[in-house]
């Protein structure tokens, strides 16, 4: 993964995906306090001008409008909504309640929220079709990328082989201690294959969620999987943290902007 900073906005892009994306950080925006600064979450206590500053700066950095932006209120599931012709834009729209989204309409812009959770962008170069899905552990375990994947062959023919594919930051199995639970949903969904992803330290276990979705991924037929090495509680000045920080925080997340076939 690219680290980039556009005048003192930070994004991480994939070098593989053709399409303009961007993982975000939480710098280079115009948020304040626990906000500070690149805050793009509209329930986090910001005021709407901030909000809408920040996605100005960013669209400009990585190359959309604004208005044309499709927001999910993620409900930690597999559900999996297309954006259509059909459907309202921008960030007044209603956002669409669901942890993955697909499109082929141009100019769309699909934005996930991340803050600990997973992050999964996926471009298709053939179609320019996009999709995008926020993996916490509980989506992870329903296998919510290799869905996006399906959802993605079902409604636009694409061919998961040639997909380019970027999971981005997020917590890394050096920081994401859990309880039993969580390896039991892993196990559950993948059996012996999640093994190699959790190690147990203690009581406790500690989960390696990204290195899952590239399984996940690569079951669905995905061979080109680049992956950020960026853990969020590991860099608190850059990145957002539940984990460290609680409810008193902004969202960071993934955007990546259908172009068309290219």
């Amino acid at each position: 993964m690219i680290r980039r900073n556009a005048g003192g906005l930070v994004y991480e892009r994939s070098p593989s995906i053709t399409a303009p994306h961007g993982f975000t950080t939480r710098c280079g925006g115009v948020s304040a306090g626990p906000l500070a600064s690149l805050n793009i979450g509209q329930g986090r206590g910001d005021t709407p001008a901030n909000v809408a500053e920040n996605y100005a700066r960013l669209g400009k950095a990585i190359g959309f409008d604004p208005q044309m932006l499709a927001l999910t209120r993620q409900v930690h599931g597999d559900v999996v909504r297309c954006i259509s012709e059909a459907d309202k834009l921008g960030l007044d729209a209603p956002r669409k309640d669901c942890d993955g989204l697909i499109t082929d309409r141009v100019g769309t812009a699909l934005v996930v929220f991340t803050a600990d959770c997973i992050p999964v962008l996926l471009h298709d170069p053939d179609t320019g079709a996009v999709g995008a899905a926020h993996c916490g552990w509980r989506g992870t375990a329903l296998g919510l990328a290799a869905k996006t994947v399906q959802a993605m062959a079902a409604a636009y023919g694409c061919e998961p082989g040639h997909l380019r594919c970027a999971i981005g930051p997020g917590i890394g199995l050096c920081c994401f201690e859990t309880d039993a639970d969580v390896p039991a949903a892993m196990r559950q969904a993948l059996g012996a294959a999640a093994e190699p992803y959790m190690t147990k330290c203690g009581q406790k276990w500690h989960v390696d969620l990204k290195g899952l979705n590239a399984h996940w991924l690569r079951t669905a037929g995905v061979q080109h999987i680049d992956l950020s090495d960026s853990c969020t509680a590991c860099e608190p000045e850059t990145f957002w943290s539940h984990r460290r920080m609680g409810a008193s925080r902004g969202s960071q997340g993934a955007v990546i902007v259908c172009g068309g076939a290219g």
